[in-house]
């Protein structure tokens, strides 16, 4: 059974279509730019990788692309093979606690969404329907971001604003990454041979995200409202004091729109080193660059403070503490950093092991703290593409 996972960004569509049950990954693909003139995209088939280009105006051009490439390489020879296809959509807010067939009703429930979500919805939504044009008899399923961390206590996603807030807009902490934070709790459950897991999971990426993990269910996460909240990242800011909104709004004329704007494309990484690749700040620390220096302190010190934190709330009970993402699999240097910054918890790595674990090296997962830390720490690739597969396969088989 031909299972097909998409992404759709406002500018971007990944896919990748799977043999089901099996999880065998048939192809896999990134179109790039969607919307420009210098709009590109790169397939990946038996290891194999290929780099095509030309201007897709919009996400039907750009299924159309797809489609193309599953016949050009042999994937499918009918689109009739093609039995599922799964959506990643960022918000479900308190509608969907898991993943849904989408339906009619659950196309314009994540339309009304989109004032939660109005950076990825968009593209989201410009995916749906693509694909529902080319595929109409094919059942489509949305994987939420948001729901996996539905299960968070009241006390955990309820914030000290108005009560009103919450009640008539639906403000509250909803949490993202929930497909990643998953998939690496599902996965440590059969590692650890039990289901009642305590994890602490860093989803460290360009965009990043912490979890506190209680009896195998989401207890408490970092993002919010929406993805700015929480760690410093790439280009978002994270956590700041919300009054400097205004008082920049005031000062530089700029509307709310702009800053909100800049809080998640201009800052982070990019707003103090002038560059939004963690790889590249840590060149520009090796050249002894001080805003770099600065940024990358800031940042490890942010993670560091978040996992603090949560092993209070999990009262120091934690199986382990999981890096995972770009930067939690392939960044040992901050790995390292972060465990500096928790040795007053007995946290410890073991030096050797940790250097040599990441992608591009002898060791891709694994146990990277030492035989006396007080909490394991693990590194372990997520996979948030064959979490959605899943979910479509069981919807839809």
């Amino acid at each position: 059974m031909k299972v097909l996972s998409v992404n759709c960004g406002s500018s971007s569509l990944k896919f990748q279509m799977y043999e089901m049950p099996e999880e065998q990954v048939l192809i896999s693909g990134y179109v790039e730019k969607i919307g420009q003139p210098d709009c590109f995209w790169t397939v990946k088939v038996n290891g194999e990788k290929i780099k095509s280009q030309r201007p897709l105006q919009n996400h039907t051009e750009a299924v159309e692309v797809l489609i193309e490439e599953l016949f050009k390489n042999n994937i499918v020879e009918s689109l009739d093979e093609i039995k599922g296809v799964g959506h990643r959509v960022l918000h479900g807010g308190e509608i969907y606690d898991k993943s849904v067939i989408i339906t009619d009703e659950v196309v314009e429930h994540v339309k009304n969404l989109t004032k939660l979500g109005p950076l990825h919805h968009p593209g989201n939504l410009a995916g749906i329907e693509a694909l529902k044009k080319v595929l109409p008899e094919v059942p489509m399923v949305a994987v939420f971001d948001t729901a996996f961390h539905q299960t968070m206590p009241k006390r955990n996603f309820i914030y000290p604003v108005p009560m009103a807030w919450y009640k008539e807009y639906g403000v509250r902490k909803y949490g993202f990454h929930g497909t990643s934070h998953k998939y690496i709790t599902e996965t440590m459950k059969e590692k650890l041979g039990k289901d009642n897991v305590n994890l602490i999971i860093c989803h460290i990426g360009s965009g990043a995200s912490i979890a506190a993990i209680k009896d195998g269910k989401c207890y408490d996460t970092t993002m919010g409202l929406t993805p700015l909240d929480g760690l410093m990242m790439g280009t978002r800011s994270g956590a700041i004091d919300p009054s400097i909104l205004e008082y920049v709004c005031k000062e530089s004329g700029k509307t709310i729109e702009e800053i909100t704007n800049d809080l998640n494309k201009k800052s982070g990484f990019l707003g103090v080193a002038g560059a939004a690749d963690c790889r590249d700040v840590e060149e520009l620390v090796k050249e002894g660059n001080e805003d770099a220096i600065l940024a990358y302190d800031l940042y490890c010190d942010r993670i560091a403070k978040y996992v603090a934190n949560y092993y209070l709330e999990l009262e120091g009970k934690v199986d382990s503490i999981v890096f995972t993402a770009g930067v939690g699999e392939n960044g040992f240097i901050v790995r390292t950093k972060v465990a500096e910054m928790l040795k007053p918890l007995g946290i410890r790595l073991d030096e050797e092991v940790n250097n040599n674990t990441a992608s591009f090296k002898s060791i891709k997962e694994g146990i990277i703290s030492s035989s006396d830390s007080t909490v394991e720490v693990r590194v372990l690739p997520t996979d948030e593409e064959i979490m959605i597969v899943r979910d479509t396969y069981e919807l839809t088989k």
